[in-house]
C-alpha cells in the first residue's frame, strides 16, 4: 500500500479543491480517497501541492517533432525507425508532463503501411520506454490532394513523397473501406478522416470539404461497425455540418465553426477537440505565404469559435496538435483555454473526464476510489490560476511513479 499525502485535491466533478489530499494506492489502483495516513503504510508527502487525476490530449503525433527533425526536410529524410526514435523522446516529455493518456491522431509520412503509433503505444504498454497511454489511429484517411496528403512537396519535387492506400490517401467508397479496414487490421482504435482542409497544407481553402457526404458514410458504416470512434480534422462551418450529419463522432480544430455548425455539436451529442494554443503560438513566418494567409484569417477566429461552443454546451475535450505546440508543452493549450473565456474547472474537465468519455473509457479521468492510479501534483490551485499546470511536479502513472520534484515538509 502506497500513500500519496498532499495539501489537498481537485473534485474535477463539482470543481472544488478537497482537503487535504489523502490518496491510498495499491498497484495500479486508486483504493481510498481521504482518511487518515496509516503509519503502516509507505507515504509520499507532496507537501501544499495539489493532486489531479492524470491529464489527457485528445489530439497528438508523437511521431513528428521534436529534437533533431528538420520540419521542412524530415517527412521525407526520416526512414520509419527514425520516425520511432524520436518519438520516444516526445512521449517520455509529455508523460512527465502530467498527460498520461492521449490520442494519437494520424501520420502522413512514408511509413510502408505500418501503424507506428500501435508499435509505439505497445511499447510503453511493455514498459520498455516511458510514455502516456496511446489511442492510436495509424493513419489518417484523406484524398489524393487533401489535408495530409503532402501536397507542399508535389510542387517542386513530383513524386516525392506519394502514399498508399494503406497509408491513408483513399477516394471513392471502395478504397475508403480498404483504407479503413486496414488501419482496423492492424491496431488503431479510432479512425481519423480529413473532411476540410487545413492551415499548414497547399490544398485551398481550410474550411472546404474534401470527401463527399457518400464517402465520409462510409467512413463513419466502417468504424462504427467495428466499435470504433471517427474524428475529423474540420475547419469549415458547412463542413462540420455534413461531418456531423454523416456520423462523425468528434471534431478537431473547428475554427472557422458557427452557431449553427455548434448547435449541431450540442444536439448530436458530439466532441470537439480544442487545439486552440496553435493559433495563438504557431510561428508560421517561414512558412509560404498563401499558408500565412490562411493562418492570418483562421487564427483570430479560432478564438470566437471555442468561446462559443462553451457557451453553447458543446462536450470539450482538450488537445494540442502537438507538435504544432511543442511536445511536453501540453498544458499550454489549458491557459489558452483559460484565457479566451473557459473556467479553469471547466477546462480541467476538457482535460479528464469529457476526454474520457470520448475515449470510452470510465476507469481514468478523476480521483476515485476503484480508478486507475494516475495522478499528478501542482504547486498550487488549478481552479485559481491554472498556470500550475504547466509546472507539474509529480506524475504517478498506474501506480508508478514517473517524476516527483517536489520538496517535503
Amino acid at each position: 500500500m502506497l500513500t500519496l499525502k498532499a495539501a489537498g485535491y481537485v473534485d474535477v466533478d463539482a470543481g472544488e479543491i478537497v482537503r487535504p489530499g489523502i490518496v491510498k494506492v495499491d498497484g495500479d489502483r486508486i483504493v481510498s480517497v481521504g482518511g487518515d495516513v496509516e503509519e503502516s503504510s509507505d507515504v509520499i508527502d507532496l507537501g501544499d501541492s495539489i493532486l489531479l487525476p492524470g491529464l489527457m490530449d485528445m489530439e497528438v503525433n508523437l511521431l513528428m517533432g521534436g529534437r533533431g527533425e528538420n520540419p521542412g526536410l524530415s517527412q521525407v529524410q526520416d526512414d520509419p525507425p527514425t520516425r520511432v526514435l524520436r518519438a520516444v523522446g516526445n512521449a517520455r516529455r509529455t508523460l512527465r508532463a502530467g498527460f498520461t493518456t492521449v490520442r494519437n491522431l494520424g501520420l502522413f509520412v512514408k511509413t510502408g503501411g505500418y501503424l507506428l503509433d500501435v508499435a509505439l503505444g505497445k511499447a510503453i504498454d511493455a514498459g520498455w520506454i516511458e510514455g502516456p497511454r496511446i489511442v492510436p489511429a495509424g493513419h489518417a484517411i484523406t484524398p489524393t490532394g487533401g489535408h495530409l496528403d503532402p501536397t507542399m512537396f508535389a510542387a517542386f519535387m513530383p513524386g516525392a513523397l506519394e502514399l498508399t492506400v494503406e497509408e491513408g490517401i483513399a477516394n471513392g467508397v471502395d478504397e475508403i473501406r480498404k483504407a479503413v479496414r486496414y488501419q482496423i487490421k492492424h491496431g488503431a482504435q479510432l479512425i481519423k478522416v480529413c473532411v476540410s482542409g487545413g492551415v499548414m497544407s497547399l490544398t485551398g481553402e481550410a474550411g472546404a470539404q474534401h470527401y463527399s457526404d457518400e464517402e465520409l458514410r462510409a467512413i463513419v458504416d466502417e468504424a462504427h461497425r467495428r466499435g470504433l470512434r471517427v474524428a475529423a480534422h474540420t475547419h469549415g462551418a458547412e463542413a462540420v455540418k455534413h461531418a456531423v450529419a454523416c456520423g462523425i463522432d468528434c471534431i478537431e480544430h473547428g475554427f472557422l465553426m458557427d452557431d449553427e455548425a455548434i448547435q449541431m455539436l450540442v444536439d448530436n451529442d458530439r466532441f470537439l477537440v480544442t487545439t486552440r494554443r496553435l493559433a495563438q503560438a504557431m510561428d508560421v513566418s517561414h512558412a509560404p505565404k498563401a499558408l500565412q494567409d490562411k493562418a492570418a484569417v483562421m487564427f483570430p477566429k479560432a478564438q470566437t469559435s471555442i468561446k462559443a461552443a462553451y457557451e453553447a454546451g458543446v462536450k470539450i475535450a482538450v488537445g494540442t496538435d502537438a507538435p504544432a505546440i511543442p511536445h511536453g508543452r501540453n498544458a499550454d493549450e489549458l491557459v489558452t483555454l483559460v484565457e479566451w473565456g473557459m473556467p479553469p474547472a471547466a477546462v480541467l474537465r476538457a482535460a479528464t473526464v469529457v476526454a474520457a468519455e470520448l475515449i470510452d473509457v470510465t476507469d481514468r479521468g478523476r480521483i476515485a476510489e476503484g480508478l486507475l492510479a494516475d495522478i499528478i501534483a501542482v504547486p498550487g490551485d488549478p481552479l485559481q490560476d491554472i498556470s500550475v499546470t504547466q509546472q507539474v511536479n509529480f506524475v504517478m502513472k498506474a501506480g508508478k511513479v514517473f517524476k516527483n520534484d517536489t520538496i517535503t515538509n
